[in-house]
């Protein structure tokens, strides 16, 4: 079998099908994720552990195969034929290789096309501070995040520096010229990437992912100095995410670091993707305005009490997750069914639907 050449052929099924992944294991067909659903591939063979081998280190450089080796798992980025990019996880699992493989669309959808809130054009305009996009895993922050640069890119004439393990979405020229960097081949790490970014005359900084307190530290910083920030947190809502960076500090650090959020955060969207009820996904977003009473609440340790101002905030542009699931209810976009199923909270969205 010529390795690349079926699984190039894999490549253009889940194109045509619109799937979101292609999932290769030793043991199965290959399976492709549509809504959410797996869907082996009936008419393809079961994959040996010499076909995932050869069809992983076929679109691999030698390299990435000796790094893959070393480290037993391996992401990076695969640009298909100018058709799209892959976002690959290379992996060992009892002894044999999967493939874990997510399309990402050459072209790159505007806020409007998403169903984001319009307060990200707000967002994109604003000459410095820091806004995070968090979520679970596969909850569409790469996705918003494109969207937001995209149109900084093509309304702004900035020095735009992205750091990503790996790259995803890549930028056509227009107004803003954008250094993408990627992980693992044009620096080590986010935080060398980062600190060195700050003397590479940005006006806007991308930190793909903020894993650890210097990343932290130092996003925080570029914020304060001037820069744009965007970066990205695994957390499922606004309070959550100011907790989970202020936890990363030592005690005796803690304070300094919120009145560093306060005086330097413009927002937080934190969002999660609902099956739509005629198909594929709509983000629910949580919005979170860094206005003068959640800087207070930030400063003096009171985060418990920032759900209490977005709910009464919806004139700034604030919106809670329970009253994001409700209004998509009411526009029939999704059923009342799975905005229970995925509210926080259940209940609050019965009662506002009442």
């Amino acid at each position: 079998m010529e390795y690349q050449t079926y699984l190039k052929k894999l490549l253009e099924v889940t194109i045509k099908e619109e799937a979101s992944d292609l999932d290769i294991s030793v043991g199965h067909v290959p399976n492709i994720r549509i809504t959410g659903q797996l869907v082996p591939l009936g008419q393809e063979k079961v994959v040996t552990p010499k076909d995932s081998e050869g069809m992983a280190f076929s679109i691999m450089t030698e390299a990435q195969r000796k790094k893959f080796l070393d480290e037993k798992e391996f992401d990076f980025s695969y640009d298909f034929e100018g058709k799209g990019r892959f976002r690959v996880n290379v992996f060992f699992q009892r002894g044999s290789i999967s493939l874990a493989m997510r399309f990402v669309p050459s072209k790159i959808r505007t806020i409007e096309e998403l169903n984001l809130p319009p307060v990200l054009h707000d967002f994109t305009a604003r000459p410095q501070g820091l806004i995070l996009v968090t979520g679970a895993t596969s909850q569409g922050k790469s996705t918003t995040l494109a969207a937001m640069i995209d149109e900084i890119n093509h309304t702004r004439s900035v020095h735009v520096i992205t750091i990503e393990d790996p790259i995803e979405y890549t930028y056509p020229v227009d107004r803003a010229i954008i250094d993408q960097r990627e992980v693992s081949i044009d620096t080590d790490n986010f935080n060398n990437a980062l600190r060195a970014s700050l003397r590479q005359n940005p006006d806007v900084i991308m930190v793909g992912e903020m894993r650890d307190l210097e990343t932290i530290s130092t996003t925080i910083t570029a914020a304060e100095t001037g820069h744009l920030v965007f970066a990205t947190l695994h957390t499922n809502s606004a309070a959550q995410t100011i907790h989970r960076v202020v936890d990363v500090f030592p005690g005796d650090q803690q304070s300094q670091i919120r009145f560093q959020l306060s005086s330097s955060l413009l927002g937080i969207i934190s969002q999660r993707l609902i099956p739509r009820i005629k198909g594929g996904f709509i983000p629910v977003c949580e919005i979170l305005i860094c206005n003068n009473a959640v800087s207070t609440l930030i400063r003096e340790n009171k985060i418990h009490e920032i759900p209490a101002v977005i709910e009464t905030s919806a004139r700034e542009g604030m919106i809670s997750f329970s009253r994001a699931m409700v209004d998509l209810v009411r526009k029939k976009e999704i059923s009342l069914k799975n905005a229970t199923d995925y509210a926080f909270d259940p209940g609050e969205v019965r009662n506002l639907l009442r």
